[in-house]
């Protein structure tokens, strides 16, 4: 591999841990656009929430993810790879369900129990911008650790508003 190669993952993770800091840590909305391309698409699996292009990420993030982080969410990386394309995480996260979850647990209110589950997202950049990013959640120990039923959340129950781009899975 090339030094000229090497930059550019380096690069890579460095956009994407902008965004992550942003949104997870100082919940600054601005910074987080700032890290993606205007086509941008954002899906969490099962469930089907996100956006499709800057602004229906800019509501995405600002009415749906922030204001609805739990007080107390933990993110720890096991494990991660990067090529020129993407990054891939895998992460446990940890939070008391101490608010409606929506983009997360649809229509599900809080059960205020601890729930540590292990989450992958596939980020792909674009001429240094975040172009796409699927999370996959371990939704079944999420809803056993939360004594929610395994129907509780529907997989895809907002699926029309954050497909993505076709063919993406």
């Amino acid at each position: 591999m090339t030094p000229g190669i090497q930059e550019l993952m380096r690069q890579i993770e460095r956009v994407w841990d902008a965004y992550r800091h942003a949104v997870y840590v100082t919940g600054d909305l601005e910074a987080a656009l700032a890290t993606t391309d205007a086509m941008t698409s954002v899906v969490h699996l099962p469930v089907g929430t996100g956006a499709r292009d800057r602004d229906g990420l800019r509501r995405h993030l600002a009415e749906e993810v922030l204001p609805n982080l739990p007080a107390d969410l933990t993110r720890t990386r096991v494990s991660r790879t990067v090529d020129r394309f993407r990054v891939v995480d895998e992460e446990r996260v940890a939070f008391t369900h101490d608010r409606e979850v929506g983009w997360l647990l649809p229509g599900v209110g809080p059960t205020h129990r601890r729930a540590d589950v292990v989450a992958i997202t596939v980020a792909t950049l674009r001429q240094g911008r975040i172009a796409a990013q699927r999370t996959l959640w371990d939704h079944h120990t999420l809803l056993t650790q939360l004594d929610l039923p395994p129907d509780a959340v529907p997989s895809g129950a907002s699926r029309e508003t954050a497909e993505g781009p076709a063919g993406w899975w």
